[in-house]
């Protein structure tokens, strides 16, 4: 796993992504792999780039999590044009690479959807190709979903599309919507790229907790691919 790079974006904002790498950072920190979560790039609440700095239990400060934040809750570019502030491709990718010579395991995580504008004619589809990344698309399951990630799936390169893996968030009480999503998306993409994450507790939801054998089979078969 030496130097993997796993990018995890999403069909909108407010999807699950947050949760998924800090359940995943702590999956990995708990098998004692050095393991790194950024959110590079945020606007509005820096809630999202405190739950991964709670993940890593002090391996990075939050500015280094974080280091581009806007107050504003729009669109990162808007929030940093509002701010008189400029996001630059070359600096976002020059920070990655520099945390990932320290660890063995970097997770990135995107704000909004794969297109969203994160800076000066970026978004998180370029970072996958710059940094040749492993995508995780994450998506609510709900009617609708198969389109949106669908869609996103072929918004990526050939060669990125075929190795991305989609991760549906299940509700607490799942409709038949919920119910069928899994099988219909993973008859489309093919066994293994489909990947149900089960409703959590609260407990198991603040990163603290992620040891229960459905979830560990799921963050399991995530990394395995």
């Amino acid at each position: 796993m030496c130097n993997r790079i796993i990018f995890v974006t999403g069909t909108d904002t407010g999807v699950g992504k947050t949760l998924l790498v800090s359940l995943l950072a702590c999956h990995l920190r708990e098998r004692n792999v050095a393991v790194a979560a950024l959110k590079p790039i945020c606007s509005g609440s820096r809630a999202d780039a405190r739950a991964l700095h709670a993940s890593l239990d002090g391996a990075l400060t939050l500015d280094e999590i974080n280091p581009w934040h806007f107050r504003a809750p729009l669109a990162p570019l808007l929030a940093a044009r509002r701010e008189h502030r400029r996001v630059e491709l070359a600096n976002v990718l020059a920070h990655v690479r520099t945390v990932r010579q320290r660890f063995e395991f970097v997770l990135v995580e995107g704000a909004g959807g794969l297109l969203s504008p994160l800076g000066e004619n970026f978004n998180a589809r370029d970072l996958i190709i710059a940094l040749r990344a492993t995508p995780l698309i994450v998506c609510p399951s709900r009617l609708g979903v198969v389109n949106h990630a669908l869609l996103t799936v072929e918004a990526l390169p050939r060669v990125f599309s075929r190795r991305a893996a989609v991760v549906l968030m299940s509700s607490r009480r799942p409709d038949l919507a919920g119910r069928t999503n899994p099988r219909l998306l993973a008859g489309i993409l093919g066994l293994g790229r489909v990947h149900e994450f089960p409703w959590l507790s609260v407990a198991e939801a603040s990163g603290r907790e992620s040891t229960s054998i459905r979830v560990r089979h799921v963050l399991e078969a995530l990394l395995a691919g």
